[in-house]
């Protein structure tokens, strides 16, 4: 009988994830390893070897690990219900002139609800990953917190995980830094881990050209939408562009014009396939609505709330006041212009570090 109960953890054959059951196996847990196969590249046409998560020598990495502390682990093909959820997700976001953030679908309709499955087949009460953030229980809710390590914190992309989830995981890592991962893992003799680079590209879009994809997924997309117009923010033509999907807001480089100045797209329309050209300053919006909530810290926001906002990964957060405007809307305005907000996106709403919810960007706008 295991001190703690039994946990299923994802393992991806990285480094974070190995050491995250590494230390789960020490506190006393019965750990069962599992590594998720959500893609091959060979399915993509791209041309760049397989690495990362899905590849060959990441599962013998992760069982590697799981061999030598003596749990069980097995590999999960869920490759069908990736393409279903989160590939599907992806080329429709581009069709629809939004810029996807398939990172956030992938955790919360893929790999949380899988595993979640599994361990109720394989009778473990817990899951955990190897993200850097915390979870801890306040108020009958399950509140999901940043990580000590502000670079690798990944609280972000995890707003979209449902109480019920939140309720069953344990991550492990939130009180580390990724130097001390690092350390361990060099203490522990993991050598192969320490030296293994890390991948920030989509895990499906190898060559991180996802034009390209779009492309051998679609194989009639470019023909259908070439020949749209670059205009400039009162309508006047600037020029002709490879087709709506293929830009996002905020793009400068890979446009194909020469305007005198940097230009940067400010606007997808793809009613009329026109891509909007601007200056850096016109990318600039004082707010923006915000839909497909998921309320992490409370159930309903019932007033006006002061805010960090997030409106991307890497963003530092920018203090905005959110209202809930309605049971699936909220309304953000910021107390400063924020630069290249992409419909789309994912915004996540902070209180100190914890966070309160996020939802899906619908639109944004500049104060009249």
């Amino acid at each position: 009988m295991s001190k703690h109960g039994r946990i299923l953890v994802a393992m991806s054959g990285g480094i974070d994830s190995s050491l995250a059951a590494v230390m789960l196996h020490e506190q006393g847990y019965e750990v069962v390893g599992m590594t998720m196969k959500t893609w091959d590249y060979a399915s993509s046409g791209g041309s760049k070897k397989e690495t990362g998560c899905c590849s060959l020598d990441s599962i013998n990495d992760a069982r590697n690990v799981a061999v030598e502390l003596g749990f069980p682990h097995f590999i999960l093909d869920i490759r069908d219900e990736f393409g279903d959820a989160v590939i599907d997700y992806f080329t429709g976001e581009y069709l629809e002139g939004r810029t996807p953030n398939p990172c956030v679908m992938c955790n919360t309709h893929i790999k949380w609800d899988a595993l979640l499955r599994r361990a109720d087949k394989l009778d473990c009460e817990f899951i955990a990953t190897g993200h850097y953030a915390n979870i801890r229980e306040e108020n009958s809710r399950f509140i999901i917190s940043k990580g000590v390590d502000t670079w690798k914190d990944q609280s972000y992309v995890l707003w979209g995980v449902s109480q019920e989830s939140l309720s069953r995981t344990k991550l492990p890592l939130g009180h580390l830094t990724k130097a001390d991962i690092r350390a361990d893992a060099t203490r522990r003799g993991f050598m192969d881990l320490v030296n293994k680079s890390e991948s920030y590209e989509i895990c499906f879009v190898p060559d991180n050209d996802y034009r390209g994809f779009l492309k051998r997924r679609i194989p009639t997309l470019e023909a259908e939408v070439a020949g749209g117009r670059f205009v400039d923010e009162t309508g006047n033509v600037l020029g002709t562009h490879e087709g709506y999907p293929f830009y996002t807001v905020g793009q400068r480089k890979g446009l194909g014009i020469a305007l005198g100045y940097p230009a940067f797209v400010t606007e997808i329309r793809k009613e009329t396939n026109e891509v909007v050209l601007g200056r850096d300053k016109d990318l600039e919006r004082d707010g923006m609505v915000v839909g497909k909530l998921n309320l992490v810290k409370y159930d309903r926001l019932i007033a006006p709330l002061e805010t960090s906002t997030k409106v991307r990964y890497k963003h530092d957060g920018t203090p905005a006041v959110v209202e809930q405007t309605a049971e699936d809307r909220i309304e953000v305005r910021f107390h400063e212009p924020v630069s290249g907000i992409a419909p789309g996106q994912a915004a996540v709403f902070y209180e100190g570090d914890d966070v309160i919810g996020g939802g899906w960007i619908m639109k944004s706008f500049r104060q009249a």
